[in-house]
């Protein structure tokens, strides 16, 4: 299991644990699986956002899709 891996299941657990089970996305405010958890940055790195613990939160696969910062379009010719 990768350190990232690691590091995603232990927020994940430490939420459930705080909140008896219910983890919400920090995106959407759903419950979110186990297995559909991703770490979302709070603030994106793209922002100057870190990946220390005080800047991730879980999120759904694709609530975190939807948020990552998108290349800017270059002009058509």
């Amino acid at each position: 299991m990768s350190r990232l891996s690691l590091i995603r299941l232990k927020i994940y657990r430490t939420v459930a644990r705080q909140l008896h089970g219910a983890v919400p996305c920090w995106v959407c405010g759903q419950p979110v699986a186990a297995e559909d958890a991703t770490l979302e940055h709070i603030k994106p790195l793209s922002e100057g956002g870190s990946s220390h613990i005080e800047n991730l939160a879980i999120s759904h696969g694709t609530c975190n899709n939807r948020r990552h910062a998108k290349a800017p379009q270059l002009p058509a010719d």
